[in-house]
């Protein structure tokens, strides 16, 4: 390792490598405390040619890298072992470019996601990619794992927003594909390839991402539904009715709303009742598209003289808005004072995701009485967060001992509709014997594959993604 240490000190500047204990604590640390790695260095390059002078000097002394992002993963993805190097990409992060004409924005990797917004914004653009961690989180990271969030329903996942992309290949050389071609069929698709590889196949440096018209109005609405199954009908109502500007459908549970008032400031329930379900939506639009809070209005009403729904909220301005979308991030944060959790990232078709959660409930109940299920998020796009608070009068360790047996139990039902364990956090170390219980053994023949092809000394975050 000295010798590796003396040629990147050749590499990087003074503040290019972290060896001391105390400054690398931030590095070490995975966010939800499960693992914490064990590399003694991390390297922060400042762009794309010392990045793949790193991964020559690696790959000649035969050490193996971890590249790192925000650190905000949640299946260990970034974590490395004592013999490891973890190279951080924090410090690419300029903003290469901002086409207007093309509607996109060239960044570097290490780009904060909320900065980013914010750098289209000040251009009157829109970049869509939004999540909990958006604060902290890189880009770089967000497309290797192929990041989801709130508004996938209209724009999709991360990979949708991506027109090119650079990258430093296990070989040290630099793939660069920033054209920013909406139309380019000249053969594979590589930039698809390394989005949601983990880092696994090579390290992002850079990418073109879409731009879109800034929306000029939002309507959001909070809505109690009349049961579970009436999620994917209000869904249906308003998707058809809204002139596909519906941009987020959002399911929160009514136990979720009771942590989140309880535990977290300014969380408060708007409507009259507690109910067992709601929805939290939100339509967007812009230029010509104005009405969309009469046109909320219209629907709901529709939806409350057909049953589906039995009381609405609409924000009148963005500040009740936010405070709307304020319960959702709560229900998020209020669960770990609840004691013990056990989550899942899950994804069905849509139309199967009340199925599914009245299956997993009745399944975890049986197991555990007194298990607390709070089921929440994504319905629109068939992601649900399926997690799980302790009972009350039991002992936190011994309820997380359960963790394996209740993801088995969870994942087998998901496997019998289709779905996915894994819809938007990725695999890392957490979910590997997942992928060999339930992924199709011919996928992951071929994954192998590719990984032996392109990486075929493990160089690039070995242990992560495949079993």
């Amino acid at each position: 390792m000295e010798i590796l240490l003396n040629r990147l000190r050749a590499i990087l500047d003074d503040k290019g490598l972290v060896t001391a204990s105390s400054e690398a604590e931030p590095y070490l640390t995975e966010s939800r405390g499960r693992y914490r790695s064990e590399a003694s260095v991390i390297a922060r390059p400042v762009d794309t040619d010392q990045v793949a002078a790193i991964v020559h000097a690696c790959s000649d002394e035969k050490v193996s890298l971890v590249p790192q992002g925000g650190n905000t993963g949640l299946c260990g993805g970034a974590v490395a072992g004592a013999r490891q190097l973890i190279l951080s990409l924090e410090r690419l992060d300029r903003v290469r470019d901002l086409d207007l004409a093309n509607n996109t924005i060239t960044v570097e990797s290490g780009c904060i996601l909320a900065n980013l917004q914010q750098q289209a914004l000040s251009a009157n653009r829109y970049f869509p990619l939004s999540l909990g961690a958006e604060g902290s989180c890189q880009i770089g990271g967000n497309l290797a794992t192929n990041a989801g969030g709130v508004n996938v329903l209209r724009y999709g996942n991360a990979r949708e927003q991506v027109l090119g992309i650079e990258a430093v290949m296990p070989s040290g050389e630099v793939l660069s594909d920033l054209n920013g071609l909406r139309k380019n069929n000249t053969g594979y698709d590589l930039k698809q390839l390394l989005i949601g590889s983990e880092g696994t196949l090579g390290i992002i440096t850079a990418a073109v991402l879409k731009l879109y018209p800034y929306p000029d109005h939002n309507a959001t609405a909070l809505v109690a539904l009349r049961d579970l199954d009436a999620s994917i009908e209000l869904l249906q109502t308003v998707s058809h009715g809204s002139n596909g500007s519906l941009s987020s459908f959002e399911l929160l549970p009514g136990l979720g709303m009771q942590f989140a008032c309880q535990h977290i400031p300014d969380c408060n329930n708007p409507l009259d009742d507690s109910h067992d379900w709601y929805v939290l939506l939100s339509l967007q639009g812009s230029g010509a598209a104005l009405g969309l809070d009469a046109m909320l209005q219209t629907l709901l009403a529709l939806a409350l003289e057909k049953g589906v729904i039995v009381d609405a909220i609409v924000a009148s301005n963005e500040t009740q808005a936010e405070r709307l979308w304020r319960l959702r991030g709560g229900i998020v944060e209020a669960q770990r004072f609840e004691g013990g959790s056990i989550k899942h990232d899950i994804s069905v078709k849509v139309s199967l995701v009340p199925e599914f959660i009245h299956r997993a409930v009745d399944a975890v109940k049986d197991r555990l009485p007194g298990i607390r299920p709070c089921p929440f998020g994504h319905v629109g796009d068939g992601n649900i967060h399926f997690n799980l608070s302790q009972p009350l009068e039991m002992d936190t360790q011994e309820y997380l001992s359960l963790w394996a047996e209740m993801n088995q139990i969870v994942f087998d039902i998901v496997a019998d509709l289709g779905g996915s364990f894994s819809a938007e956090h990725g695999i890392g170390m957490l979910k590997l014997e997942e992928m060999q219980r339930y992924k199709d053994p011919v996928s992951v023949n071929l994954m192998q594959s590719l990984k032996k092809a392109i990486d075929p000394d493990s160089l690039f975050n070995p242990g992560k993604v495949l079993p």
